[in-house]
């Protein structure tokens, strides 16, 4: 055996300052309770990994699937696009009743506000109105 070879066997033999620091480590106590636990737990744990695995394997699927994605899109766009335009056009009314407001410098008289009484319109928001409070006042009774 050669000078060289004998020196590195007796290098590699001494412990180096890294795995002096790892058994320091592994002697604390909490540390072996954790390692403990740690192994009484593996069949749980490599349970969760493989499900977890498998959630992200799906998901990965999912998550680049074009054909599904614009299925999804569709979806969502089918089920907004109602409600979108209702809105919108919700919006528009209420901004020309505004701008008629605004234009309107005339007087409302008592004879004009019976007149308006007998407008449908109106009478739906009135029963409206009322449905609405008579529900807050139910769930105000309920909650004492």
């Amino acid at each position: 055996m050669s000078v060289a070879s004998t020196q590195q066997a007796v290098v590699a033999a001494e412990p180096t300052r890294e795995s002096l620091d790892v058994l320091d480590q592994l002697m604390k106590p909490e540390v072996q309770e954790s390692l403990t636990v740690l192994v009484e737990n593996l069949p749980k744990l490599a349970e969760m990994v493989t499900i977890l695995t498998k959630t992200y394997d799906l998901v990965q699927n999912v998550a680049t699937d074009r054909v599904f994605i614009e299925d999804i899109k569709g979806g969502v766009e089918e089920f907004v696009k109602p409600i979108q335009d209702k809105a919108k056009g919700l919006a528009s009314a209420a901004i020309e009743a505004n701008d008629r407001a605004q234009d309107e410098s005339t007087t409302i008289g008592l004879f004009g506000l019976l007149k308006m009484l007998k407008d449908p319109q109106v009478q739906k928001m009135f029963r409206f109105s009322q449905a609405f409070l008579d529900v807050l006042a139910e769930r105000q009774q309920q909650r004492q």
